[in-house]
């Protein structure tokens, strides 16, 4: 699943004429590199969440059949969050699904079937891909130990914490306190479920050392276009 709902606020103007993950990074759509890794790992069959602008970004993939959409919008009125927007998919995925965010740029990213076969393989709920922190979020999201957990760090300690790619991947029952199909549409944010989980030690996670940019200002999209 892309989620591709956000309003791009921070983007705007270039967002009110476009949907952020269809804004061009090196001449191709944000969305077409992300649907593209996605397809050299095998991973063909596609659930993008929308909102603003999404028509946009179903007729930008008419002719692929196998992308499916959740249109939160015309649904609802408004984005659902993220885990309200992914429990509302849940219908159209599997028991275990990648997730990512239509406005990150990682080219070197690798979507492989021995990462979704690792996973298969644990106790875990969800597997997270952390990065080096950007200069925009320095003091990171997560730890993670030598173990492999992701870890809830409490605010005074002193070990080191990650950003959260956005990368993951999930098992359905991780959104077990939603609604399944979330049909009232009901707003959700993914982080207290992540840390709510970490708790429990169902949450494991790795360091993603690669090209990695939150494209969510012009200065971050237009420095990626001079590169």
């Amino acid at each position: 699943m892309i989620l591709a709902a956000g309003r791009g606020e921070r983007m705007r103007p270039l967002t009110d004429v476009y949907p952020k993950p269809l804004l061009q990074v090196r001449g191709k759509a944000l969305l077409d590199w992300q649907v593209e890794a996605l397809a050299r790992g095998g991973f063909a069959q596609l659930v993008i969440n929308t909102d603003w602008l999404g028509h946009q970004i179903e007729q930008h993939f008419s002719d692929q059949p196998d992308i499916v959409f959740s249109h939160e919008g015309q649904d609802f009125g408004a984005a659902l969050e993220t885990a309200g927007g992914i429990a509302r998919a849940l219908p159209l995925l599997g028991d275990m699904f990648w997730v990512l965010a239509g406005d990150v740029f990682m080219p070197g990213f690798e979507f492989s079937q021995s990462a979704v076969d690792h996973f298969a393989a644990s106790d875990k709920l969800a597997h997270l891909w952390l990065v080096p922190n950007p200069a925009h979020n320095l003091s990171g999201d997560f730890g993670l130990s030598d173990t492999g957990l992701a870890l809830n760090l409490d605010a005074a300690s002193s070990e080191p914490r990650h950003t959260f790619s956005t990368v993951a991947l999930y098992r359905r029952a991780f959104f077990d306190s939603l609604p399944a199909g979330n049909p009232q549409g009901q707003r959700a944010a993914l982080a207290p479920l992540l840390r709510l989980a970490m708790a429990r030690q169902q949450v494991s996670a790795q360091l993603y050392q690669g090209a990695w940019t939150d494209v969510g200002t012009p200065a971050r999209l237009a420095e990626l276009n001079q590169t």
